[in-house]
């Protein structure tokens, strides 16, 4: 039933609504509670802050029309309520980006700095015991 909601509702943006502040809106998911009564979209808006506030203001306009829409092309008893929200993957893909972009330069400064170190100690940290002569092969 989700993936019938989303493909409905996006083949209906696809076509254009008539409110200027509609963005371009692709829709990235659909979660539908159990019984059917209500559907949570997820949707993410290509464009700035204030293009996503406005689309979200034109979706929020547009519910009761998207609703109709869902209710005529899905076979079921009923239409279940529809509710818009950002997705957030744009934000969360740019803050991974981020954390792995400071990862790659700690891991070339810890390079650079590898490069010319030196031993703290001895190159053969462990403890080698001594021979003494009389410990030696011929003691024995």
């Amino acid at each position: 039933m989700a993936d019938l909601i989303r493909q409905v509702l996006a083949e209906r943006l696809q076509k254009g609504l008539r409110d200027p502040r509609m963005g371009f809106v692709t829709i990235t998911d659909v979660a539908v509670t159990g019984d059917l009564q209500h559907a949570s979209v997820f949707y993410t808006v290509l464009g700035d802050d204030t293009e996503r506030a406005e689309t979200h203001k034109a979706l929020s306009a547009a519910t009761g029309m998207l609703r109709s829409e869902v209710g005529r092309n899905i076979t079921a008893r009923l239409t279940p309520s529809l509710e818009f929200i950002p997705d957030g993957i744009p934000e969360n893909a740019g803050a991974i980006d981020d954390l792995l972009r400071e990862a790659k330069q700690r891991d070339e400064e810890t390079e650079r700095l590898a490069a010319g170190a030196l031993y703290a100690g001895d190159k053969d940290p462990y403890k080698v015991p001594k021979e003494s002569p009389e410990d030696g092969p011929s003691a024995q």
